[in-house]
């Protein structure tokens, strides 16, 4: 069996193929560690960008829900103002003597009698003022009854605050009735209107109810 000297040895290490060889094992092994860490780094990459993906769909999903109650907002409160005006211009009494003809008219088809109307005025403001009447009305309870419901049902807004029983004589009955109704701010006048032209429309009214 033959050994190999040093010499041949040499020979060997001092060969380009053996040095060739080398090389390329060296880059092989280079190769397979660099491949590697790409695929560790690729997989790291990879899953943080499907974090952040999925991050970036909850938070843009939470603003969807969010942000649904907004959606079509300007549309609904230009939908709003305009009822708020067709509601003024169609129930707000344009002014005192408005009012004050209104419930003239509303005590003849029923029969009623109104006997005392008086006003108080609410503190005028940016939005509607309010305005109450304390009423005193007189005739028997189903004349009365139909009165308030003419009064409730009425194309002007009006609201019952109370209502109580006064006296009752017969078949007649006094009631004395707790109204608010609104004025617009510019149709709100600095003080409380008379009333001698109310004393007189209700002396007139009452005489109409009582025609047959």
């Amino acid at each position: 069996m033959s050994q190999t000297t040093p010499s041949v040895w040499r020979e060997r290490l001092a060969s380009p193929l053996t040095w060739h060889f080398a090389g390329c094992g060296v880059l092989v092994i280079l190769a397979l560690v660099l491949g590697a860490r790409f695929a560790m780094d690729w997989s790291a990459t990879s899953s943080s960008t499907t974090d952040a993906l999925a991050n970036k769909q909850t938070q843009l999903k939470l603003l969807e829900i969010q942000t649904a109650p907004m959606r079509g907002m300007d549309k609904r409160i230009a939908a709003t103002r305009d009822q708020v005006k067709d509601f003024h211009a169609k129930r707000i009494p344009a002014s005192y003597s408005a009012i004050e003809s209104r419930m003239i008219e509303l005590q003849v088809k029923p029969g009623v009698r109104l006997s005392r109307l008086q006003y108080a005025q609410g503190k005028p403001d940016s939005g509607l003022t309010e305005i109450t009447m304390d009423a005193g009305i007189s005739g028997d309870y189903s004349q009365i009854m139909h009165f308030v419901n003419s009064l409730e049902r009425d194309k002007n807004f009006f609201l019952i605050r109370a209502m109580a029983l006064t006296s009752q004589q017969g078949g007649q009955v006094n009631l004395r009735l707790r109204v608010s109704t609104w004025l617009r701010p510019a149709d709100v006048p600095r003080g409380l209107p008379s009333t001698e032209s109310l004393d007189s429309g209700l002396a007139a009214g009452g005489k109409e109810s009582q025609q047959p």
